[in-house]
């Protein structure tokens, strides 16, 4: 009777034993390669990069090269049907290594040439946005006087007492 029940216990505890082992990884790729790769704000490498996940769901994606335009988005770690609730009991508990390795692919686009004097006349244009009474730097005309070089501006009238002028 005690050699029986030995060998229920033994063969009860056999699919622990022998259980498998899932493995997860994501791989990550660029057109070009050997850029910075970053997940959720962490860099993991340059691309090709493997790195290990443990959890599905969305992960934040930034990959970036000089020379090229970062790119930064979310992508998401899908899970095979059989690591669902309920089938990932089996999947585990099958014996050998399982592996989940997902790719995920990105092309960037190379950075365009920025012409220097478009730059700069669109901070002059957004400095008079945002503040329209600033003066100008140091070498550049207002934009109001441009408009009317060579108009003098108007004189204060003589009643009225001038900031350096002792009042009467």
């Amino acid at each position: 009777m005690i050699r029986k029940t030995c060998l229920i216990a033994i063969f009860a505890a056999l699919p622990l034993l022998t259980s498998g082992c899932i493995q997860r990884t994501i791989t990550i790729e660029s057109d070009p390669p050997g850029a910075l790769a970053y997940l959720n704000d962490v860099e993991v490498g340059r691309t090709p990069v493997t790195v290990p996940f443990k959890f599905y769901g969305v992960y934040d994606v930034r990959i970036e090269l000089e020379g090229y335009e970062t790119i930064q988005q979310p992508t998401e770690a899908k899970a095979p049907i059989w690591e669902a609730p309920g089938p990932d009991l089996i999947a585990e508990a099958i014996p050998g290594n399982h592996e989940v390795n997902l790719k995920w692919q990105y092309t960037l686009g190379k950075l365009q040439p920025v012409d220097e004097k478009q730059l700069v006349e669109r901070a002059r244009m957004m400095r008079r946005e945002l503040n329209p009474d600033a003066a100008a730097p140091e070498g550049e005309a207002p934009a109001e006087d441009k408009a009317a070089e060579g108009d003098k501006p108007a004189e204060a009238p003589a009643d009225k007492a001038q900031p350096d002028a002792p009042a009467k």
